[in-house]
């Protein structure tokens, strides 16, 4: 029986002939990695046991044992994020497999022209992601004091009897919550727009929950940027003017990359 073939990422062939992949183990612990060049891409892999790797298997590994997908995550990323430092790489997804090399050759073939369309598009470019958090009790409190609609809807209420204000003062309440949300998200959505004017792209992501960041601050965007390396710094500086500047007003950003280009590049 075949081998299963794990994929790490595409790399040009053009690239893969001047230098050659440092000497490390594969994704089992035992076989190292290697090159298969398959017409202008050249896939980065390393050989599995059919049977103990089989899609049954690692499901299994997945939902079952933490200490080993903690341990092959970190591998792959490492060996990608390596790969990403010594040439154009298109990174695969976590446990990226085929059943073997004729299957993989075949599927690089037919995707041949979008590869090379890809690697020309995230050449000498870098990801970098942008995490936006908010003070919500200190924003909210400036939002309630100098929001119009606000302010309109507390003159309202001081002129209606005690009984209608107490009704009315839970919708201000509520009023309060949707202008605090508007407000992050306008100034969010400014952030980005001029990032992305530094950048040759920028996507907004799902934001995480408090659950997950382990912060007690709101994740309030999440966004993803392809730079020209020659505008990582001024991208950079741009964030830290932003943070000194609204720092005070319970805003803090999180800068993090280069990044293999995740975002930008797809090989399904």
């Amino acid at each position: 029986m075949d081998s299963l073939i794990y994929l790490y990422g595409l790399i040009p062939t053009e690239e893969a002939g001047k230098q050659q992949i440092p000497a490390i183990n594969g994704f089992d612990g035992k076989g190292g990695i290697y090159t298969l060049p398959i017409g202008k891409a050249t896939a980065i892999i390393c050989d599995l046991d059919a049977e103990q790797y089989s899609e049954e298997n690692i499901k299994e590994q997945i939902n079952s044992d933490m200490e080993w997908l903690q341990e092959k995550a970190f591998h792959h990323h490492e060996t990608v994020m390596m790969l990403s430092k010594m040439y154009t790489v298109i990174p695969l997804k976590f446990c990226t497999l085929f059943k073997n090399q004729g299957s993989l050759a075949n599927a690089v073939q037919t995707k041949e022209a979008h590869l090379v369309d890809t690697f020309s598009s995230i050449h000498g470019n870098e990801e970098w992601n942008l995490k936006i958090y908010c003070d919500d009790q200190l924003l909210k409190k400036q939002v309630s004091q100098s929001n119009q609609t606000i302010e309109a809807k507390r003159e309202e209420i001081s002129h209606l009897s005690k009984g209608k204000q107490f009704f009315e003062k839970k919708k201000l309440d509520k009023l309060i919550e949707s202008e605090l949300e508007e407000e992050k998200n306008r100034i969010s959505e400014n952030i980005h727009v001029h990032l992305s004017e530094i950048a040759l792209k920028g996507n907004v992501k799902r934001t995480w929950s408090n659950d997950v960041t382990g912060r007690k601050d709101e994740m309030t965007w999440n966004s993803v940027y392809l730079i020209p390396a020659a505008n990582v710094e001024n991208f950079l500086e741009q964030i830290q003017q932003y943070e000194k500047g609204m720092k005070g007003m319970g805003w803090q950003f999180e800068a993090t990359g280069p990044w293999p280009a995740y975002h930008f590049s797809n090989f399904s």
